[in-house]
């Protein structure tokens, strides 16, 4: 199984996009303890919380979602896909591998 997941970080009001082949709480530990590298984004915050995911079919499928969500560019679109699941839903249709 693989995700298309979304951290939030409350001190920076920031989103971050990415996907996995893991469960979205174990990828979000590895965020948290800078698993990645101090280099990275992620590393700047220690605040980093779960705030979505989507489960997918395949990795191509949870990439293209990822894509498509920072091609948003929106923090509205991003809160909308938490509150309301029908656009989770076209996108899993949409992207269908």
């Amino acid at each position: 199984m693989h995700f298309c997941y979304i951290l939030y970080t409350p001190s920076a009001d920031r989103f971050y996009t990415g996907s996995t082949s893991l469960l979205p709480d174990e990828r979000l530990e590895r965020h948290l303890k800078k698993y990645y590298g101090k280099m990275k984004f992620t590393s700047r915050y220690s605040d980093w919380e779960l705030f979505h995911f989507i489960e997918c079919k395949s990795k191509k499928q949870a990439m293209a979602i990822e894509r498509h969500i920072k091609k948003m560019k929106s923090k509205t679109y991003i809160r909308n896909l938490k509150k309301y699941t029908e656009i989770n839903e076209k996108l899993l249709m949409r992207f269908d591998s």
